[in-house]
């Protein structure tokens, strides 16, 4: 997919907002299940949203599937150790979201898992952000 900045996503509600901006590729997908081959993105980047995925590994595995050796995948996450994001995460609770904010150390095991070097570094204010690249073979 060399050129084209791709919008996976279930909702077609937030492909609708990406249509606007134009110069997307949005597709409606389940990101636990991508219709895309093996090592075909460059960079991937997974912006307040892994929060959202019921199934987070699978998730992670998919994303790892599809980068490509020499890759980068970021993941920019809440950091649930901040009073703030702790308030979000209760609030979307209570409004049956289904939201699951993991630790940062749960995270990065998670790309770890996959055979990706990964680091972690200090996002904005409240949020973390794992940088993380697929080995070349």
């Amino acid at each position: 997919m060399v050129g084209q900045l791709v919008v996976a996503d279930i909702s077609s509600g937030m492909l609708r907002q990406a249509r606007k901006k134009g110069g997307l590729h949005p597709v409606q997908t389940d990101v636990a299940l991508l219709p895309f081959p093996d090592d075909i993105f460059e960079r991937i980047m997974v912006v307040d949203s892994l929060h959202h995925f019921p199934r987070q590994r699978q998730v992670i595995r998919e994303l790892a599937r599809v980068l490509a050796p020499g890759g980068l995948l970021v993941i920019e996450e809440f950091d649930i150790r901040r009073l703030p994001v702790k308030g979000l995460a209760l609030l979307e609770k209570l409004v049956l979201m289904g939201s699951r904010f993991g630790r940062t150390k749960e995270i990065w095991n998670l790309v770890l898992k996959e055979g990706l070097t990964t680091e972690i570094r200090e996002g904005e204010r409240f949020s973390i952000r794992i940088v993380a690249k697929k080995q070349i073979l």
